[in-house]
């Protein structure tokens, strides 16, 4: 089990991560997601020991990490730590050695894994030659070539078209089947919810929610998708009637005009109102054609709490370095 206890760390003034902790079990997919500066990769690389913690401790399996278990973890980086001016197949080989494969193994570990990541056609060119996508399904190849113990890739699916995504997203099933524990950061919500096991999401340093995708979508409040054959103000005004004031659904939108079915959707906080209650109030705008229970996706979940967690106070400016740019910054 690989588990991050109370990891707390700060630039200049600046505190990046404040107790921050979690835990991945062998072959489960943990999902870290949070909004840009959250902490997330600060975080990542204080696993891999790229980072020095302030205090805090990262473990595998009851000891504490050190280099022997840094060199059997599988990283990749957001941005990509790959030769841009070296052979794809030589770069490969040449990460493979340096954790420790012999040259045949390593040979054959670059022809598999660039052979299942749809690259082996491009292992005489070098890197910068390549598309995003697949410098991105390199970058994946490197993080594998040595059969690592543990994975830890930062927004792997940033710039992969679908198909790239569904090789990607098998590859992670697979290791996880192996017994691989699998953390990974994403902005791309949906398939953080399609893939992992747990989520952890980190607002300003800190895990401020964390569970299964089940568990999650059940902490918040209930809720009840309508959808009625009327025009939105009809709608609206039905339901204010009677005391409640419903939402746009997520998956239309917007509620300001009738779906190209002629039915306004929207979501109503089933704790206001009685659900009789609530159905007698959208009857009178209309013919009610969907009336049901919903849970909030992931992607309302972040909002609400990444919101919740930030506390008020004044905005102040950062000091700028030489180029433009706040020195005291977190990832």
């Amino acid at each position: 089990m690989l588990e991050v206890q109370d990891l707390n760390k700060s630039f200049g003034t600046l505190q990046a991560l404040k107790g921050l902790s979690l835990r991945v079990q062998p072959g489960e997919i943990f999902g870290f997601v949070g909004s840009n500066g959250a902490g997330k990769t600060t975080a990542m690389r204080i696993m891999l020991g790229v980072l020095s913690t302030d205090s805090g401790r990262v473990s595998w399996n009851g000891k504490e990490v050190d280099d022997d278990v840094r060199r059997k973890i599988g990283y990749m980086p957001e941005e990509r730590g790959l030769y841009p001016k070296m052979q794809v197949g030589r770069q490969l080989e040449y990460f493979a050695r340096l954790h420790g494969l012999g040259k045949a193994e390593a040979t054959r570990a670059t022809e598999q894994w660039t052979d299942r990541l749809g690259v082996a056609g491009r292992r005489n060119d070098n890197v910068q030659k390549l598309s995003l996508g697949n410098q991105q399904r390199v970058q994946l190849a490197a993080a594998l070539v040595h059969d690592p113990i543990i994975l830890v890739l930062d927004e792997p699916f940033s710039g992969l078209d679908p198909v790239a995504v569904d090789v990607m997203s098998q590859v992670l099933k697979d290791k996880a089947k192996s017994g691989v524990p699998v953390i990974f950061s994403s902005h791309q919500l949906d398939l953080v919810e399609r893939l992992c096991d747990r989520v952890g999401i980190v607002s300003r340093g800190s895990i401020v929610a964390e569970g299964t995708i089940h568990e999650l979508r059940n902490a918040g409040k209930p809720q009840i998708a309508l959808a009625v054959s009327a025009g939105p103000d009809r709608v609206h005004a039905a339901l204010a009637s009677a005391g409640v004031k419903p939402q746009p659904d997520p998956l239309e939108g917007t509620s300001d005009a009738p779906s190209a079915d002629g039915l306004t959707r929207v979501i109503v906080d089933a704790e206001e109102i009685d659900d009789q209650a609530l159905l007698r109030a959208a009857l009178s705008a209309g013919p009610v054609h969907e009336f049901a229970p919903r849970r909030p996706h992931l992607a309302d979940l972040f909002k609400d709490v990444v919101v919740a967690a930030q506390p008020e106070e004044p905005t102040q400016k950062g000091r700028r370095g030489i180029f433009g740019r706040r020195k005291d910054t977190a990832r």
